[in-house]
């Protein structure tokens, strides 16, 4: 998984525009759907193999739900993965905008901005929960909409929860909206 959210100046590399609301080539990408998001991965693993960067049968996709959360929490399992104010940008210390990514505390596995920042898409659709307990749980096989986790700048708190989960249609963009991929095996 990356290690931060994508940056305007990662989008700009790839994609050759910058759609975001706030500028800064250090600034997470935003104002992005799940779309947009999905084509940036599909376009990246086609640069980077070309490259011979990125091994043959390898691709950058969006993590899903659970990978998502397991790698926000990095072993934890409380609402936060460490100091939210250290870890974090929220409607509490964000000043009302992005800010370069990096800049706050790690997690305990050297991921930076899994609370706060912007909202971060995932693969999966958006459905509930099976009952009981599940290892590598999958998500929804169709839907409507597709999940976000890990809160934004203009979110309080408790929405910066590791478990939190909130959902969009795939076509929507915002300014509190962006992503961080992930390499798999296809």
């Amino acid at each position: 998984m990356a290690k931060t959210e994508v940056t305007q100046a990662q989008w700009r590399q790839v994609m050759g525009s910058n759609p975001s609301h706030f500028k800064g080539a250090d600034l997470p990408v935003e104002t992005v759907s799940w779309n947009d998001a999905v084509k940036f991965c599909e376009k990246l693993t086609e640069q980077e193999q070309k490259a011979g960067r990125l091994p043959e049968g390898y691709e950058y996709t969006l993590p899903t739900e659970a990978q998502w959360e397991y790698a926000c929490r990095a072993g934890t399992t409380g609402d936060h993965a460490g100091n939210l104010d250290a870890m974090s940008w929220y409607s509490e210390n964000s000043g009302s905008k992005t800010h370069p990514v990096g800049t706050k505390q790690e997690n305990a596995w050297g991921l930076y901005d899994m609370h706060g920042n912007v909202w971060e898409w995932c693969s999966d659709w958006y459905g509930g929960y099976s009952s009981g307990n599940v290892v590598d749980p999958q998500g929804a096989s169709s839907g409507s909409d597709r999940v976000l986790r890990g809160g934004s700048w203009f979110f309080n708190a408790s929405s910066c929860r590791s478990a939190l989960r909130i959902f969009d249609d795939p076509s929507y963009s915002s300014y509190i909206l962006g992503f961080r991929p992930l390499v798999l095996q296809k």
